[in-house]
């Protein structure tokens, strides 16, 4: 078969696999869940993540994780320019403290955004992007059959392509694999591919958290004109 490359956003995309070869694009995820979850743990993951993030002009922020899956519990402690929020969700609901009081004025809940829509808002965020690449099993999800192998941002990587069903996004979400280990390297998403809006994360170094292969850095940038957005740093993890 002769090679050829068709350049797309700026991706280089080519055949790596004969046809008997290539693996499907459930068997990369498969052998990639293996790589970062072995025993199975993130589904009934109970335990804490402390995350430092960093954005242009805005300082830093601490934020202390509580999460339990099968108690269906979420606490977020968010410390930053001397003001502690703490937002804490079970079972749908939610509780509020500010600097340790919970008489807290209109005016602060809407400052601090402590509201249970964006709390639930959170919950779902932190438990999907520290969940991957293990939550792309979950319903809703679709997973697209192609496996291409694409060199981009130069380096060399499989690459998933994942649509949801409209009730659970309307993102499209691309993801970059290791070819050799499946260690999940980097992922981006667009609302409009034909835009190149949205934006790509990269993910560098790890850390073990309960027998868990957790990116520990990911840096944000938009998709149009690189621009960074922030930096997270998963601190420590129980």
């Amino acid at each position: 078969m002769k090679a050829f490359q068709i350049l797309l956003f700026g991706w280089s995309v080519f055949p790596f696999f004969t046809l008997a070869q290539q693996p499907t694009a459930m068997e990369v995820l498969d052998k990639s869940i293996a790589y970062h979850d072995p025993e199975g743990h993130w589904a009934t993951f109970s335990g804490t993540l402390a995350i430092e993030m960093t954005a242009p002009q805005k300082g830093k922020r601490m934020s202390q994780l509580e999460l339990n899956f099968p108690r269906r519990y979420f606490k977020s402690t968010v410390t930053q320019e001397g003001t502690t929020s703490v937002s804490e969700w079970a079972n749908g609901i939610c509780t509020y403290w500010l600097n340790g009081s919970q008489d807290i004025s209109e005016e602060q809940r809407e400052t601090y955004r402590l509201n249970c829509k964006r709390t639930t808002q959170m919950r779902d965020y932190y438990a999907y992007l520290y969940g991957l690449p293990m939550k792309l099993k979950d319903p809703g999800t679709r997973l697209q059959p192609e496996v291409q192998e694409v060199n981009w941002r130069g380096a060399v990587y499989l690459r998933l392509r994942v649509d949801y069903d409209p009730e659970v996004g309307k993102d499209r979400w691309y993801f970059y694999f290791d070819p050799k280990s499946y260690q999940l390297r980097h992922y981006q998403f667009f609302h409009d591919e034909a835009k190149n809006d949205g934006e790509y994360i990269l993910l560098s170094e790890e850390i073990d958290i309960q027998g868990m292969k957790i990116p520990k850095i990911r840096a944000w940038y938009t998709n149009k004109d690189e621009r960074h957005l922030g930096t997270d740093v998963l601190v420590r993890g129980s």
